[in-house]
């Protein structure tokens, strides 16, 4: 059996990439745009979208706001449909934040704000797109898990717990609305250049090295490994797979 992934595998697709403006969440959208998607990123800082969509090109458009603001989510869903006159079929839950201190000097609004960001909102979105996804008979959600998802990791109790939920989320979803043809999956990457993340390790070498001495393939990822599998699990080659989590981590996950 020949097997091949299509150049324009997501050819007709309305994309929704939250936090697309840098890092993964830009791999994601170019990789999007370069599968023949129509793409809307999202985030705060409207200077660094406008930059972000003038490199991803005329098929890309972009709404600033905040997406744990009720009134932002409406208006970016709306954005991106009447921009592309369509249907969203694709919603990438990608934007996040993180605070990093002991436990016990978290405070209660600061652990709401992580939640908020991660799950609230990428709930809250999911139930925006997927009416039009129900009534179309087809859609895709991915959300963005972490090592996070699997590990205890030290001073980053909000993160750890939102992206735990995150996996409850995606399975959820999944088990209500895979059979009414939304397919809702989710990504954990492992540890990723970034420019946060390599300034990150450029301060802190013992934790780097800790982290590629845990990582069998002794190495850090890129962004596009992350869009590789983004772009795979929106496509039809990835149509029998959902309620998932996919680490892409060089083996992270499974290293000692």
């Amino acid at each position: 059996m020949n097997y091949q992934v299509e150049q324009n595998s997501l050819h007709q697709q309305v994309a929704l990439v939250t936090g697309g403006g840098t890092g993964i969440g830009f791999a994601i959208a170019q990789a999007l745009v370069k599968a023949g998607a129509q793409v809307c990123i999202t985030g705060r800082r409207q200077n660094m979208l406008e930059e972000a969509v003038a490199k991803l090109g005329n098929t890309a458009t972009f709404y600033a706001g905040d997406i744990t603001n009720a009134t932002d989510r409406n208006k970016m869903v709306a954005h991106t449909r009447t921009t592309f006159d369509a249907d969203i079929t694709l919603l990438v839950n990608n934007a996040g934040q993180n605070i990093k201190a002991p436990a016990l000097d978290v405070t209660q609004d600061s652990f709401d704000d992580v939640l908020n960001t991660h799950v609230k909102a990428g709930f809250a979105l999911s139930q925006l797109v997927a009416p039009n996804m129900i009534a179309n008979g087809q859609g895709c959600i991915l959300f963005m898990a972490s090592m996070a998802s699997f590990m205890g990791v030290p001073n980053i109790i909000a993160y750890t717990t939102a992206k735990t939920a995150v996996l409850g989320l995606t399975r959820g979803l999944a088990a209500e609305w895979s059979s009414l043809g939304i397919r809702v999956n989710a990504i954990a990457p492992g540890w990723i250049h970034t420019p946060m993340t390599d300034q990150a390790f450029a301060n802190d070498t013992q934790r780097k090295d800790k982290v590629l001495s845990r990582t069998p393939m002794n190495k850090m990822g890129e962004p596009t490994d992350i869009a590789n599998m983004a772009v795979f699990l929106a496509s039809s080659n990835a149509k029998f797979i959902t309620g998932q989590c996919f680490t892409v981590d060089g083996g992270a996950a499974i290293g000692f």
